[in-house]
């Protein structure tokens, strides 16, 4: 009878090791799992979104009003700053400036258009090698700033294109009234 007990005892302790194992295992397994989706960071050099929309007005100052009593944009100096959630990060807020020049302000230049877009951007310095490569007018020089960098490049229609690699957290941190 002891002998049994003693038996009993060992196949318990044992087939609870056992359990123990399959459950520590099992974690591993779910913890590699977890580790092993997660997605890796894109590096790919390509435009994101739109990060700003510039045009000529006869009167800037005017124009920002007229859109603030009207249809209800947060101005600011520059103009209005819109705010938004990152799709793929949505605690990460990002940020889109509309802003209109004095008609033939020389910051347009050397387009003869009314207006000019700024891309959101990643991977900033890949993106100019490979526009460099294809042949594409890069105007200057890449400029770094604490709320990100920027370049600007010509299109095949003359429409001078800003690029811009965010540091939204940046622009989050300075605060003031955004429109939503």
């Amino acid at each position: 009878m002891k002998r049994l007990l003693t038996i009993i005892s060992l196949v318990t302790v044992l087939a609870g090791c056992d359990s123990t194992t399959k459950k520590t295992n099992n974690m591993e397994d779910q913890k590699n799992q977890t580790d092993n989706s997660a997605s890796p960071v894109d590096t790919t050099p390509k435009v994101t979104g739109i990060g700003g929309i510039f045009f000529f007005s006869d009167n800037p100052q005017e124009t920002k009003e007229w859109y603030a009593k009207n249809l209800g944009l947060e101005i600011n100096e520059w103009g209005s700053s819109f705010e938004s959630r990152n799709a793929n990060r949505p605690e990460e807020i990002n940020y889109l400036q509309w802003s209109p020049f004095k008609k033939g302000d020389e910051y347009f230049s050397p387009s003869k258009k009314d207006f000019m877009i700024n891309y959101r951007v990643q991977n900033i310095e890949g993106l100019v090698t490979k526009l460099k490569e294809n042949g594409v007018t890069i105007l200057d020089s890449i400029v770094s700033y604490d709320y990100g960098k920027f370049v600007h490049i010509m299109d095949a229609d003359g429409n001078k294109i800003e690029l811009w690699e965010p540091v939204d957290s940046v622009l989050t941190q300075m605060g003031g009234k955004t429109t939503k």
